[in-house]
């Protein structure tokens, strides 16, 4: 990390008591869980949503619509949030956020619905990016490292919490209010926020937008989104639409790299993309968070149809997988504090996460659940330490213009990566199952599958978990150990 960084960085740090941190961060925090809760507890209450709206053929474009513009959005506000600043693109994604979710209470279609999620996520797209920018304005790189754990809480949370909230709702009060909850949430967010990010320091400098390579950017990825979210569920992967919604996606693919290069001031700076420590962990980030959505959505399967347990048992199965992320993010966050060499922790954790998800492949299946809620642990472990490590090791590579773009390209990469390898445990299990079928009721598939066959594709499914995590792992093992920035801001020792 150059000086000017450094001093930047202890300038912010300076300008702000812990109290103001203190509030800084609590605001972030319920900024964060806006977006996170709203992946998680939307699920449980699809099947209400469709029949009291009578409109269950477009059901899915409630999950696809947010998808889809939280993550072509997210570029944008990193980009925005350099030029204008973190404070007012931050309050800019809340506000539209919440305006989505008081519309999509209201939506009196499926159709209206499915609009509003699109706004909802565009204000989304904002909220993680940002606030994971804003904790690297205020504090130093060694100084986060001790805050990730609230990240992480927030994710497994939401995880945990977002499916019992959602299905509570649905069942004895009504569907809308997992939208309405949104709303008091946001008003805190903004409250907390608003106030104290006036004090965070400007960096006044000449920027400008690359439209062109902006609308070529989301162009491409809501293509790709679409031909990962459709392929296998709504079409066959070999059909017209997934097939072309694949090739225009790789062409806006080609023609925004294309932009990159020649742009004045690309979008994604080339100084971001060719540097070997964003790249590295951007992609150890992609493979690990990628494996452990799929794996969080398929499980669930895996538990009711060959370990036994009914849909009750298996959420609370599914518990020591989210608190396993938590701890390794903890881990992880207070080693980089300590340690020079802050990987090898990480390493040799995701090293056992590998020979888990091994186990679960070959023994799974006739393991106590005892057994394998252990290896769940094991697993998540070791993908929670990848997290913060990624996201602080990227932070501390740039310069502060460049943290808001590096920050939401790195989010922007990782839900593109999770995409493509849910996409791809769901070929597996839909296909393991006895065809395409089966695809739009996890319950029949469940009912209809014997359980040795569906056992058998889990092999699969964990095999190719493996192969994601072994991914992570090598892409960790290329993160060059750059020195943390120190709490006072002084040069790091070598």
């Amino acid at each position: 990390m150059n000086a000017p960084h450094r001093a930047e960085a202890a300038d912010a740090s300076a300008r702000l008591d812990p109290d103001q941190i203190r509030s800084i961060i609590i605001g972030l925090v319920a900024a964060m869980l806006l977006a996170a809760l709203d992946q998680t507890i939307v699920a449980t209450a699809l099947p209400t949503i469709g029949l009291e709206l009578g409109d269950a053929a477009n059901l899915p474009w409630i999950v696809t619509a947010y998808l889809l513009a939280s993550t072509a959005v997210t570029p944008l506000y990193g980009k925005l949030s350099d030029i204008h600043g973190r404070r007012i693109m931050l309050l800019i994604a809340i506000v539209t956020f919440s305006l989505g979710s008081l519309l999509c209470a209201l939506a009196p279609s499926m159709i209206a619905l499915a609009l509003a999620r699109g706004l909802q996520g565009i204000g989304g797209g904002g909220l993680i990016a940002l606030a994971q920018t804003i904790l690297a304005d205020i504090l130093t790189a060694k100084e986060r490292a001790r805050y990730q754990v609230y990240i992480a809480g927030v994710f497994a949370l939401s995880s945990v919490a977002g499916p019992l909230l959602g299905g509570f709702f649905a069942q004895h009060l009504h569907w809308s209010a997992i939208f309405w909850i949104n709303l008091p949430i946001g008003l805190a967010a903004f409250l907390l926020t608003n106030g104290k990010l006036k004090l965070l320091p400007r960096r006044e400098r000449r920027h400008s937008v690359d439209y062109p390579g902006a609308a070529l950017l989301v162009v491409s990825s809501t293509s790709l989104m679409l031909a990962l979210s459709w392929g296998g569920v709504h079409y066959p992967w070999a059909s017209a639409p997934v097939l072309g919604l694949a090739a225009f996606g790789l062409a806006g693919a080609a023609a925004f790299a294309a932009r990159l290069a020649t742009a004045s001031e690309p979008l994604i700076p080339l100084s971001v993309l060719s540097d070997r420590v964003v790249t590295s962990a951007t992609l150890a980030a992609c493979f690990a968070m990628g494996t452990l959505i799929g794996l969080s959505i398929y499980v669930p399967i895996f538990l009711e149809g060959v370990i036994g347990l009914d849909p009750s048992r298996s959420g609370l199965a599914m518990v020591p997988l989210m608190i396993g992320t938590v701890v390794g993010a903890t881990i992880s966050g207070r080693s980089m504090v300590h340690f020079r060499h802050y990987k090898r922790l990480p390493l040799a954790l995701l090293s056992l996460s590998v020979a888990a998800c091994a186990a679960l492949a070959f023994l799974g299946h006739r393991l106590p659940l005892w057994g394998i809620e252990i290896l769940f642990v094991v697993l998540s472990m070791g993908i929670g330490t990848v997290l913060p490590l990624s996201t602080i090791a990227v932070q501390n590579a740039v310069a502060p213009q460049q943290l808001g773009i590096a920050t939401a390209s790195m989010n922007f990469f990782r839900a593109l990566g999770g995409a493509l390898i849910v996409a791809i445990f769901g070929t597996l299990v839909l296909g393991g199952a006895g065809g395409e079928s089966t695809a739009h009721d996890m319950a029949a598939l469940i009912r209809g599958a014997d359980a040795e066959q569906l056992g058998q594709t889990f092999r699969l499914v964990f095999l190719a978990a493996c192969l994601g995590l072994v991914l992570a792992l090598a892409c960790l093992g290329l993160v060059e150990e750059r020195p943390l920035q120190d709490s006072a801001g002084k040069k790091p020792a070598a």
